[in-house]
């Protein structure tokens, strides 16, 4: 297009203005596409989370519940090894299923190795409710960036119909601080 003389040119290619405004819709399409994907991966993030969380939490109240089973069962076998009618062979396998009953108690309690420990599973928990916390935080921003670019558009294009150039710069100002509400939604600055 560049060998073709400038009076050849179409009318709305001569115009600056229209050009800046074309150059600026563009920009700010991307940054809208941006904002919308760093909205929808932060609302798809902290549902995930979220789920994970209370899945943690509850295997964490089952092992609370299979722990104290454990708990009530050695303390009733506490209680009929104190009294002294047991047999020395009846009094053996009480205090073998005591032993049992406190490794697992114990096991419930933490477990390292495997990570399924009452105290490691709450540990997970808190770490998915924090991760979904920060999401939540984002996904704001990224709902103020998406409307505040679109806004931005719209007078944009208004801008481009109009051939005011008033309208020029509000869409400006808006796209600016829609840009930076999209930064903000992925670094959380504020």
């Amino acid at each position: 297009m560049s060998d073709m003389p400038e009076t050849d040119l179409p009318e709305d290619t001569k115009d600056p203005f229209r050009a800046r405004c074309a150059m600026l819709v563009s920009v700010l399409a991307m940054c809208l596409a941006i904002a919308s994907l760093g909205g929808s991966n932060a609302g798809k993030d902290s549902m995930a989370e979220n789920i994970l969380a209370a899945n943690a939490y509850a295997f964490y109240q089952a092992k609370s519940i299979r722990q104290t089973n454990y708990k009530i069962a050695a303390d009733q076998i506490q209680v009929q090894l104190a009294q002294d009618k047991n047999t020395p062979a009846a009094k053996a396998i009480l205090e073998k299923k005591l032993a049992d009953y406190q490794k697992n108690i114990e096991r419930y309690e933490s477990e390292p190795e495997t990570g399924d420990g009452k105290k490691e599973l709450m540990a997970k928990a808190k770490g998915h409710e924090q991760v979904r916390d920060i999401a939540l935080q984002k996904d704001p921003w990224f709902d103020y960036a998406e409307a505040l670019l679109q806004i931005a558009i719209v007078l944009t294009s208004v801008a481009i119909l109009t051939g005011a150039h008033i309208l020029f710069w509000i869409p400006c100002g808006l796209g600016l601080i829609g840009i930076f509400s999209t930064v903000n939604g992925f670094m959380l600055f504020i």
